[in-house]
Formats: C-alpha cells, structure tokens, sequence
C-alpha cells in the first residue's frame, strides 16, 4: 500500500483512537482494494453488488439518489478521509442504495464487510478495536436518521430553526453557539429549502431572537426562542 494514503485513513471515523503503527498491520488484515477515476466518473451505481464500503483517499465525490424516473437528489459531498456505503453494507441487502459520482481525479479505498467483521487471521488486536468502531458508527448514524424524522415532523420552519438551536443551547449551557453544520448541511438535515430557511433566520434575527454570522449564533431572546419549539 501507498503510504501516501495513510494520512487520509487516518483521519477517517473508522480508525478512530487506532495510530500509524497500529493501523499498517491491520491493513495487512483488511486487505483493501484500492481504485483510481477520472472527474466525473460513476464510482458505484445505484442497484449494483453492494460487499464493501469505500473511503475518500484523493479528490471529493458526489453521493445521489436516483428516482425510477432517473431523476437525482444531492445527498451529500464527501471528501478525503470520509465513508460512503458504511450503513448500507452492514443491512440486509446486497445492493448499492445511491450513486457515488467523482467530481475531481479521486481514489478511493474499499474495504469488504467480510474483512471487518470476521475473525482476524493474525489475531490482532486493533481489529478488535475496529469493530467497536464500526458499531459505534452504525449507532451513531441511527441516533441522527431518529433525530432527523423527529424535526421533519415538526409543522414550520420557525419551530425546526428554534428547537434545533434551543437543543444547541442546552448542550452547550451558553447562548453564543457554533452550529455543528454550515447553512446547506443545516438545511439538508431540516428537510427545508437553503434560501427558505435563510429568509426564516434573518426574520428571526429582525425580531431580536437571534443574532447570526455564518455557523456563529447567539440568542438574544431565550424566552421567546422557547415558544416556538416543539
């Protein structure tokens, strides 16, 4: 393996807590595949065998969902360092539920679920490590899709904005916040068009609500924020 692409390992969720001397051998374990392409390359198709999960190591790629009618719907951008397919491979399925798309050269690694999950033939010990990883992520990833259904239940865009950042405030015990998710991210996960959800904010900033600049808000008014969660 390129030790060039180490670095990018390192900095992936899966490998969290597991260094450069541990993760060289367990490489050697995982035995990964790794794959170059050209901007603009299809990486996976939605619907094809789905057996690994793959890892950003050069370049960004676009994940879509497709429509039966062939229509696509952004999900995400990912770049250096960052999964795709992690879920999806540890379900009862065998199939690729998005399409994976280059938007520069990229490379990618991947990893088979089978190497992650079964019995390590050198008895090593981080892999062990890795597998509570790897299940932390599942939980993760669960605990935010539960989180994200609750706020696209929540009637308007005033009430998804208040709740979201009064539970921000109860984290943080302090009105002055930096949001976790730049404004499209932030949208995404509301289910709320960007410009929409922008105008909401600058109307709640008019009100003396909130105070905004970019991912940085401060609460002005924390009574009234309150009244409009749910």
């Amino acid at each position: 393996m390129d030790e060039n692409y180490l670095p990018a390992l390192l900095k992936c969720e899966l490998f969290t807590n597991i260094g450069e001397d541990e993760l060289k051998p367990l490489l050697g374990c995982l035995k990964p595949l790794f794959q170059c392409y050209p901007k603009n390359a299809i990486v996976v198709r939605n619907g094809e065998r789905l057996d690994s999960l793959g890892i950003v190591l050069e370049g960004e790629a676009s994940v879509y969902k497709e429509s039966i009618s062939g229509n696509r719907v952004l999900l995400k951008n990912i770049g250096i360092g960052e999964m795709f397919g992690e879920i999806a491979v540890f379900a009862r399925q065998n199939e690729w539920p998005a399409l994976v798309q280059a938007i520069t050269p990229l490379t990618v690694c991947f990893i088979s679920k089978n190497k992650i999950i079964d019995q390590c033939e050198n008895v090593c010990k981080w892999h062990n490590h890795l597998i509570n990883n790897m299940l932390g992520l599942v939980s993760e990833r669960a605990l935010i899709l539960s989180k994200k259904m609750e706020y696209i239940s929540i009637k308007t865009m005033r009430s998804k904005l208040s709740t979201y950042i009064y539970e921000q405030y109860l984290k943080r015990k302090t009105p002055t916040l930096t949001l976790p998710m730049n404004r499209q991210q932030l949208a995404d996960f509301l289910n709320v068009s960007r410009p929409s959800m922008s105008r909401e904010l600058s109307r709640m900033r008019d009100e003396g609500i909130i105070d905004f600049h970019q991912s940085a808000v401060r609460i002005q008014d924390i009574e009234k924020l309150k009244e409009f969660c749910e």
